[in-house]
């Protein structure tokens, strides 16, 4: 089997790369990226299926790249600069359906898509939804926003190319050590200091009614898009996420940490004056997303993927702290700690 991965430098792209580098059905593996790496990042035979394509979503031919491929894993996204909608969309929602095509035009028989949490509609916090929940996201975040076209884009697709096997994952948030310094650069902006990140230094967390959520580590997803890959008899939606749920009660157990009640209003405050100040890269719609999302329901991915997590949602979040602490990096330019 010859797989193509969008975006395959990033968070998520490094460890589907080394799940699908592992697998004996995978013969080969083109890793699609605007940045690649400029020789074998990890020698040793890590990634020792992969070969590299220079190439952006939005600009350049496609379809050639995905040429005799049998599985294209899309996961390019853009989620700064966040002050520039056009550049966001133009990479989530337009690089999406050019994707999608391009699949389509090369012959591709299998297309697996990484969808998100994000997608669904505003849901509850004391019970867990399937997917078959509405998938209209939150329409003050852009990036809820986006999921949601590209899920809408994802279903003209399959009533037009109905041959082909559409997966649509839809994970909580994704962490791991290697990614600390990228996620900070994105979310927290480059002159934070990291060092008041570290887990022993948080002597108290936000507790908020609705600020409820679901991660998982970024291994275990990988694993997802592994079986989805190879499993050619399954697809549709899947939700991903690790237990247990993260409120300000887990999480002060999680950092040995007092929580404290927060309105979310103040929250929320914070953060749009901070981002239109450009304090901090992060708009409010992430906070109203986090408080909006339901949680999810991982039954389907138990028993027709296989799949189930490996790493607590807890340990996930500590190794991510830790990383950031310690300004860790990973292998690629889009990992590094520039």
């Amino acid at each position: 089997m010859r797989v193509v991965v969008t975006g395959a430098t990033g968070n998520v792209g490094t460890s589907v790369l080394d799940a699908l580098n592992s697998e004996p059905a995978v013969d080969s593996i083109i890793g699609v990226a605007r940045r690649v790496p400029a020789s074998d990042p990890l020698p040793g035979g890590r990634w020792s299926k992969v070969s590299w394509a220079e190439a952006d979503v939005v600009t350049d031919e496609l379809s050639k790249v995905f040429a005799d491929a049998d599985a294209v894993v899309h996961l390019a996204w853009l989620i700064q600069p966040s002050h520039q909608l056009d550049v966001l969309r133009a990479t989530n929602v337009d690089g999406s359906r050019r994707v999608f095509e391009a699949a389509a035009d090369a012959g591709v028989r299998h297309l697996v898509h990484a969808s998100s949490v994000g997608a669904y509609s505003p849901g509850p916090k004391d019970e867990f939804v399937t997917e078959s929940w509405p998938t209209s996201g939150t329409h003050s975040s852009f990036y809820a926003r986006h999921k949601s076209e590209v899920e809408r884009l994802l279903d003209s697709f399959q009533v037009a190319n109905p041959d082909i096997r559409v997966v649509r994952l839809r994970p909580g948030l994704i962490f791991k050590r290697e990614a600390a310094s990228r996620i900070k650069r994105l979310f927290f902006g480059p002159r934070f200091p990291a060092g008041l990140l570290r887990p022993s230094l948080l002597p108290l967390v936000p507790r908020a009614r609705r600020l409820v959520f679901q991660a998982v580590h970024t291994d275990d997803v990988a694993e997802a898009y592994r079986l989805a890959v190879v499993g050619t008899d399954v697809h549709g939606a899947f939700n991903i996420a690790a237990d247990p749920v993260l409120d300000g009660e887990e999480l002060g157990r999680a950092f040995g940490a007092r929580p404290v009640p927060v309105p979310m209003a103040a929250l929320r405050l914070g953060a749009d004056l901070s981002w239109r100040l450009r304090l901090q890269p992060t708009p409010a719609g992430w906070l109203d997303m986090a408080s909006n999302v339901p949680l999810l329901d991982t039954g389907r991915a138990r028993r027709e993927l296989g799949w189930s997590a490996r790493t607590l949602a807890t340990d996930a979040l500590r190794e991510l702290f830790e990383g950031l602490a310690e300004h860790a990096t990973g292998p690629t330019p889009a990992l590094s700690g520039r």
